[in-house]
């Protein structure tokens, strides 16, 4: 056993994730009863994500604010005005490719009506704001991520001329707390074997097919993010090929968040990644937490895209003034309810407000993007946790060991 459990840690993720998938789908089409049995490995996987992940933001944020030497540049500004530059140009791109392939949506009953989505841009500020002074046990035990990130801040900068003993006791925290979201990751291809099952076991292939069209475009253009958008951003910021970083990002950060569809639960990958690239530690221990929460380029799209079907759908036409304002709401809202389960699909009926669109049709919508969740949400964690990378390597000052 002993043998078996130190051969499973030495093996490939990436291999053993994509076995867990066909081995999902296998026991998906030979018996569905199977299917639903395995599905419990799934739900503990995303429980135990779920768990875990408020908690590390917490306690990584807060420790790296703390032990910062005093006086240390951080060079967060520029990174951050890189997450804000992608996240809109990844709305632009959407409004772009929704013009160009217009798709149409088939709209029937059956919304969720116990989703609350906020009503206006105005909600949505509010929104955001109350979330930044919730209590930080309710925002740990409902995974608000504001509200997490604001007290992990308050906590770092509270902390940050603490006696040299408190800083270490944080430090081992916060390595305590990457070891266990690294072991959860491990068990990856158990969980998406339960989640792959139970997908294919309740919607089967048909669900997905029928919407293969929208699954593309919003696909596609997330990879245009990924591919043209950030290389674009990072060459002119740097004045150097950007595809060697591009593509290492994609590959060591973007597959793995591609499985565990969590930002937050990536973030250990992605500050191992940093470390590899030989980026400064004060930066990016700020950055790619930060980025987990508020980088949402993924999110941009999802709901520019499904917005746009929405219209399309209707036959309500859309001049060019009102669409920058749709990519101007998207980016806010993005990154405004990025720790909520689902929070770009919720976006939707605000957006869907532009239009005049009602909440019931609006909701429908809604339910479409949850019934394609399983590829949708899986490429904008892609997108969004391999950018975060990306643009902290742009913004640094060393040289970039690729």
């Amino acid at each position: 056993m002993e043998r078996l459990v130190a051969r499973y840690k030495e093996s490939n993720l990436i291999v053993l994730i994509l076995l867990g998938m066909v081995l999902g789908v296998v026991i998906a089409l030979i018996s569905p009863t199977a299917a639903m049995a395995v599905s419990i490995l799934g739900k503990l996987f995303v429980g135990a994500l779920k768990a875990v992940a408020p908690i590390l933001v917490l306690v990584l944020v807060s420790t790296a604010i703390a032990t910062k030497e005093v006086g240390a540049q951080t060079n967060i500004k520029p990174i951050i005005t890189l997450y804000i530059i992608g996240t809109f140009l990844s709305a632009l791109a959407a409004v772009i490719v929704s013009f160009a392939f217009p798709v149409t949506l088939i709209l029937a009953s059956g919304a969720d009506a116990g989703l609350t989505p906020p009503q206006s841009i105005i909600a949505v500020v509010k929104g955001f704001l109350v979330s930044m002074v919730d209590n930080p046990i309710n925002a740990l035990a409902k995974g608000n991520y504001i509200g997490v990130l604001t007290w992990a801040v308050a906590i770092g900068i509270a902390l940050h001329h603490s006696s040299a003993q408190t800083k270490v006791v944080m430090k081992d925290a916060s390595d305590a707390m990457t070891k266990i979201v690294q072991a959860v990751i491990r068990l990856a291809p158990f969980g998406i074997l339960g989640l792959v099952a139970e997908t294919f076991a309740e919607t089967g292939f048909t669900a997905l097919l029928g919407y293969g069209k929208l699954l593309i475009i919003l696909v596609g253009t997330m990879l245009f993010a990924a591919l043209v958008i950030n290389p674009l951003i990072v060459y002119i910021k740097t004045r150097r090929n950007p595809y060697p970083l591009v593509f290492t990002c994609l590959k060591e950060s973007g597959v793995t968040a591609f499985f565990t569809r969590s930002s937050a639960a990536n973030i250990p990958v992605n500050m191992a990644l940093c470390k590899k690239l030989g980026l400064h530690e004060d930066t990016y221990s700020i950055s790619i937490p930060l980025g987990a929460t508020a980088n949402m380029a993924g999110a941009a799209v999802t709901i520019t895209v499904l917005t746009l079907a929405t219209v399309n759908t209707l036959g309500i036409a859309v001049d060019l003034p009102t669409a920058l304002l749709l990519s101007l709401v998207a980016t806010v809202a993005a990154a405004g309810v990025s720790g909520v389960a689902g929070g770009s699909l919720l976006l939707i009926p605000l957006a869907c407000g532009l239009f005049g669109i009602s909440d019931e049709i609006a909701m429908q919508v809604v339910a479409i993007g949850f019934l394609i969740g399983v590829v949708q949400d899986s490429a904008e964690t892609a997108l969004n946790s391999s950018t975060d990378v990306v643009f902290t390597a742009a913004c640094s000052d060393e040289p970039i060991r690729l």
